[in-house]
């Protein structure tokens, strides 16, 4: 939540995880399948490329039903133009269909007045959106069972975009084989740990190295962006924000969520653009927005990765 005193940059936009579709009722549509999504107020517009034609991507894999149902849920399935959907139909004190992508599947919640064709036809109206939703879904739990392996020796992490492979050295002081400014893949992490020490302690280790790459990183990027900007701050600091990646107060104090250390660079200084973009103006309006592109011209491109990014895809969270 924004407040007059702190503008952050959502770790997704309006729509994006957790993933809930706008409710329909009584007149109102559910939405329409492939509109594009708009961009914020103010945004400058984006060049558009010429179209080749609709795309559409795999189908997501049959439905099967969860192994269990919540209390009072029906499992139905609508057979859409070339895949099968799966989904928990639940009735509700509500006034609207809702719809939402957990990671069991659809579930719809619906008031006692939708009839069953008016729930399928919200389903139609929101089919593109509900594909792309259970794909972003099975990626996320796939990426999760990776991950369930990863605390261990020969474990890889991201850092800085690259995959770094995790070492145990016993007693030794924690080292990186490589250029920790400038990683490369192979590039190895030694952690000060015998090989008997469990998943937790490797993450822990792990987690303080990476943290305490993100203030040498975060800094030496923030100090060039001030530069770029003309600006000054009353300091910064390090966040573990589950809900966004950065934050500007009007005391002129920066936050940047650690876990950005993860990511390409790129995305790294999107972030950053946009809280020092904040110094200047409170807001998200057209001049805000110029103010990220100058600062930060392919703003689009990390901004839209990030929204892209589920938080509990990322290993440490």
């Amino acid at each position: 939540m924004r407040t007059a005193d702190s503008h952050q940059l959502d770790l997704f936009g309006a729509g994006d995880w957790p993933a809930a579709a706008p409710a329909a009722g009584p007149g109102r549509s559910a939405g329409r399948p492939g509109r594009a999504a708009p961009r914020q107020a103010g945004e400058p517009p984006a060049a558009q490329a010429p179209s080749s034609g609709p795309r559409h991507p795999p189908a997501p894999e049959p439905p099967s039903p969860p192994p269990v149902l919540p209390p009072g849920g029906r499992w139905l399935t609508l057979e859409l133009d070339d895949w099968t959907l799966g989904y928990v139909l639940r009735r509700a004190r509500r006034k609207t269909i809702g719809l939402q992508v957990r990671d069991t599947g659809l579930a719809i919640q619906a008031p006692a007045w939708a009839t069953h064709a008016q729930i399928e036809d919200a389903i139609r109206h929101k089919a593109a959106w509900i594909r792309d939703k259970l794909r972003d879904r099975d990626r996320r739990l796939e990426q999760l069972a990776l991950q369930a392996g990863q605390w261990r020796p020969g474990g890889r992490i991201p850092y800085l975009g690259v995959a770094i492979e995790l070492r145990l050295d016993g007693a030794r002081p924690a080292r990186y084989e490589g250029d920790p400014s400038a990683p490369a893949e192979g590039d190895r992490l030694f952690l000060p740990l015998p090989d008997t020490a469990d998943a937790s302690r490797v993450q822990e280790r792990a987690q303080a190295w990476l943290q305490a790459r993100a203030r040498i990183d975060f800094d030496a990027r923030l100090r060039r962006c001030l530069d770029g900007a003309g600006r000054s701050i009353a300091g910064w600091g390090l966040s573990s924000a589950q809900g966004r990646w950065g934050s500007c107060t009007s005391q002129k104090r920066i936050r940047l969520n650690w876990r950005l250390i993860h990511f390409a660079p790129a995305l790294i200084d999107y972030v950053i653009a946009h809280e020092v973009a904040h110094l200047k103006e409170m807001n998200h309006g057209p001049a805000f927005w110029r103010e990220v592109e100058r600062l930060c011209p392919d703003f689009r491109t990390a901004r839209d990765t990030l929204r892209r990014q589920p938080p509990d895809t990322l290993p440490l969270i």
